[in-house]
């Protein structure tokens, strides 16, 4: 078999970001290339794939004993456009001594004083970037993950399983990674999302999720002859943000809160428009959080001009966490095929999102297990090799464990 590092830095290769900007399925062309490699190294294997118009790879290994139900498992090739995913130039840490670590690129520094989860891989390896893009082991280490599983099962026909689907998806980082999905062709009765953050990371719960870009007209004039006569847009723009509750900004809060995230600004005397992210995991204080930022609107309207603020919310995803309880055995499995491995399982809410709420939500149960990655989304990110080789084992226990089932 080939190492899974080998795998995981052959994808990171590939330029995979994802564009919010445009409309096309996938968002990038260059998403493509890396899907129709993954494509073609499952038939390498003698498993049969195809990739759809839309950037699907669904492939499928027969099962080798009947009366089992399907199982799959779901990775996605695309990198957040918060960060640059072009030209990543890893960096491989072999036993990692709780140092500092330079990011050759950039000059920065990756300080276990900063990030003291560091030190839980004393004697592993670490790959991280250079400083200058993010690594992409969100999600290419789930990727490279799933492939190694698939890999061994190939290569050792005496290992029990049912049918076994596989899946990777574009644009999951933009909230559009499974909006053609097609379950009932995919053919899993379960699946799970290797998608999740540091080792033993299990969740089946997640943020009710919305976006919300608000654009604000403004009127210039010559600042010489401006009194009574200019509305500045930037200004009403502060002064917006200033209406929210600073205290669920995504840097004050944890665990289940849910915050109000300012990620784009864009602005001129004459016109401003600011893009949010709402999240929270309970559903009615996620729909006061969208009525308070309706209220604040309309305040800014009646004190500036009506017409002056306008709001467009658009829905991303549910807490998948509804549509995963009444299946809770699927849970319970992938936390004994940690255990099998010595990984204490931590069952948490994702703060976050992944295909998997809205699989769950399209009648294919689908909690989150780590991909072992931290950082992501930024020029910090590192992976340490032994989390992946850990996550691929979890899969293969949790194949095993659906077999004694039967």
């Amino acid at each position: 078999m080939e190492k899974i590092i080998d795998k995981f830095l052959r994808y990171v290769g590939v330029d995979t970001m994802s564009c919010d900007e445009s409309e096309s399925q996938p968002s990038s062309a260059k998403q493509l290339k890396l899907l129709e490699m993954l494509r073609d190294e499952l038939r390498a294997m003698g498993i049969e794939a195809n990739l759809d118009e839309y950037g699907y790879v669904m492939a499928k290994i027969p099962a080798n004993v009947e009366g089992i139900p399907a199982v799959g498992f779901i990775a996605h090739v695309d990198t957040s456009p918060d960060a640059s995913g072009a030209d990543i130039k890893p960096q491989i840490i072999p036993d990692y001594d709780g140092s500092d670590i330079l990011l050759k690129g950039s000059g920065a520094y990756l300080k276990p004083a900063d990030f003291p989860e560091m030190l839980d891989y004393k004697g592993q390896t670490l790959i991280t970037t250079d400083g200058t893009t993010l690594l992409g082991a969100d999600d290419k280490a789930g990727v490279a993950e799933i492939m190694c599983a698939a890999e061994y099962i190939m290569e050792h026909p005496e290992f029990k399983h049912g049918d076994i689907c596989i899946g990777f998806t574009p644009d999951e980082e933009i909230g559009r990674g499974v909006v053609k999905f097609d379950v009932k062709k995919f053919g899993a009765q379960y699946a799970y999302t290797m998608d999740g953050g540091a080792i033993g990371e299990l969740e089946f719960e997640n943020f009710n999720a919305a976006a919300a870009v608000i654009k604000i007209q403004g009127r210039n004039i010559h600042p010489g002859y401006a009194k009574g006569k200019m509305v500045n847009s930037m200004r009403i723009a502060m002064e917006l943000n200033s209406l929210l509750p600073q205290e669920q900004k995504p840097e004050y809060t944890s665990g289940y809160e849910g915050f109000f995230h300012l990620i784009g600004i864009e602005g001129s005397v004459e016109q401003t428009t600011l893009s949010y992210i709402i999240r929270e995991h309970d559903i009615e204080k996620h729909e006061a959080q969208k009525k308070l930022l309706a209220d604040c609107c309309e305040f800014l309207n009646r004190k500036y001009g009506e017409g002056r603020v306008n709001l467009e919310i658009k829905h991303q995803y549910f807490n998948m966490r509804k549509e995963v309880e009444p299946h809770m055995h699927i849970v319970e499995i992938a936390k004994k095929a940690m255990e099998m491995e010595d990984i204490s399982p931590k069952v948490q809410p994702i703060r976050g999102g992944t295909d998997g709420a809205n699989l769950s939500y399209m009648g294919l149960p689908c909690p989150n297990i780590f991909a072992g990655g931290h950082n992501f989304h930024g020029k910090l990110e590192f992976v340490p090799v032994e989390s992946m080789e850990k996550a691929s084992k979890v899969i293969l226990n949790i194949i095993s464990l659906f077999s004694e089932q039967k």
